[in-house]
């Protein structure tokens, strides 16, 4: 079952095509603004495999909305908007959209380039398995396990969604707030002092390499490969 992340603010339109989804059998997550798409993403990342994503939103605009979710996971995004300006359409593009289409369109022609996405995604799912390895480390995205050879080191859900943008920006600097939003939402109200504790429990967990995750003192902090560790 293929789930969508459909965000548009026009109720009307949110309403329709979310019914002309469900009737194509898709499962479809809404949004109404940018602020409840990088929230509902965040929440449901590991679910989500295709998000229609409106250009002009309130809160946060589309593009942000794009930046935010593909710092957490690698995403297929189309972007729907009334502009039809080509600048529009090649910044969307340059910034990770897989493909765009212009109101009012066709439900029909929308749902044939879905088709497209997703039999696309498919094929490259079959030819590159999702895992991510660092020295004797991988992280299996699809069993959503860890292991140091034939180890498995036991992650809390939490602990998991931490490593995983922390291994999908290695080698990048990540700020404590970016940590916090792609981690655990912008709508966090909590003690900011968790991203600290949370690093804290992995570099206990895996204890084969501690200085895997490298602290960047004032900013946040660093995944690091091997071949990068001694650079600085």
């Amino acid at each position: 079952m293929v789930t969508i992340l459909l965000v548009e603010d026009e109720d009307s339109l949110r309403s329709y095509l979310k019914n002309e989804l469900q009737f194509e059998n898709y499962t479809i997550i809404t949004a109404s603004d940018g602020e409840e798409a990088v929230q509902q993403f965040t929440d449901h990342r590991n679910e989500i495999d295709l998000i229609l994503l409106d250009w002009m939103l309130p809160k946060i605009d589309g593009l942000g909305v794009m930046r935010r979710v593909l710092k957490l996971k690698q995403v297929p995004i189309m972007m729907m908007t009334a502009r039809d300006y080509i600048g529009d359409k090649v910044a969307g593009l340059d910034n990770g959209a897989e493909d765009y289409i212009t109101k009012p369109f066709e439900i029909e022609e929308l749902l044939a380039r879905i088709r497209v996405i997703i039999r696309r995604e498919a094929n490259t799912e079959k030819a590159t398995p999702e895992q991510y390895q660092v020295g004797k480390l991988v992280l299996d995205i699809k069993a959503k396990a860890l292991y140091f050879g034939a180890e498995i080191i036991k992650l809390t859900p939490r602990e998991y969604d931490l490593l995983v943008v922390l291994l999908k920006n290695e080698n990048q600097v990540m700020t404590r707030d970016e940590l916090l939003d792609l981690v655990w939402g912008i709508n966090f109200e909590g003690d900011p002092n968790i991203v600290d504790v949370y690093i804290r429990y992995l570099r206990q967990k895996i204890k084969y390499d501690d200085s895997l995750i490298q602290t960047v003192r004032g900013i946040g902090y660093i995944l690091k490969s091997d071949e990068n560790k001694n650079e600085e």
